[in-house]
């Protein structure tokens, strides 16, 4: 026997939605990154299949939610501060893979479980769904596609997305993941305000 729930749309059913809608749920794809990855319980969740049908939309008050999370990889930091496995403390960068297929990840177990600081899941996040790199259902350009002229002018959502996809800089998508979320949170206030007008 099989208990299904429905919660919510896919995430694939907003992929045209307007863009102020399609910049909150990135915003709430960033924290969830965020939340999986540093929390109070010091249980770093890292997820390794991460495509626009795992994550749905709740009808009633727009949140986004983690639908399929068969592929999930724990890893507790307190053991890993204890056991002091080598590099342990080193930050760990995913490395990005350019791929032709769909929901494409590259990742290392060993070095998810190993490390106390790891960028897999905004390297996820933003390479699956975000950026232009994501591809799905043979669409490209992510959730963030066809940014307002003025944003697409000014270049700086693109430069966040590139960097948290594929870093140039050392430790870049760390530094790229907190300013895009900052951004994006910036981006629902001003729009969510401006609308309430």
């Amino acid at each position: 026997m099989v208990a299904v729930n429905y919660v919510g749309e896919e995430l694939w059913s907003f992929y045209n939605a307007p863009w102020e809608k399609r910049v909150d749920l990135a915003r709430q794809l960033m924290d969830i990154a965020e939340q999986l990855t540093n929390n109070d319980f010091e249980f770093a969740l890292y997820l390794l299949d991460v495509s626009f049908d795992n994550f749905a939309v709740g009808p009633r008050d727009g949140k986004v939610i983690v639908v399929d999370a068969e592929n999930v990889l724990v890893a507790d930091k307190r053991l890993i501060k204890q056991n002091k496995p080598e590099n342990y403390d080193v930050w760990y960068e995913s490395r990005f893979e350019d791929c032709d297929k769909e929901a494409c990840l590259s990742f290392s177990k060993d070095s998810l479980c190993n490390r106390v600081t790891v960028d897999h899941n905004y390297y996820a996040v933003c390479q699956n769904l975000l950026s232009r790199y994501a591809t799905w259902r043979g669409t490209t350009g992510g959730l963030l596609h066809d940014p307002p002229a003025h944003m697409a002018k000014d270049g700086q959502l693109e430069a966040l997305l590139d960097e948290c996809t594929n870093p140039k800089k050392r430790y870049g998508r760390f530094t790229a993941a907190k300013e895009l979320r900052d951004y994006l949170t910036q981006l629902a206030s001003s729009s969510s305000s401006s609308t309430a007008r």
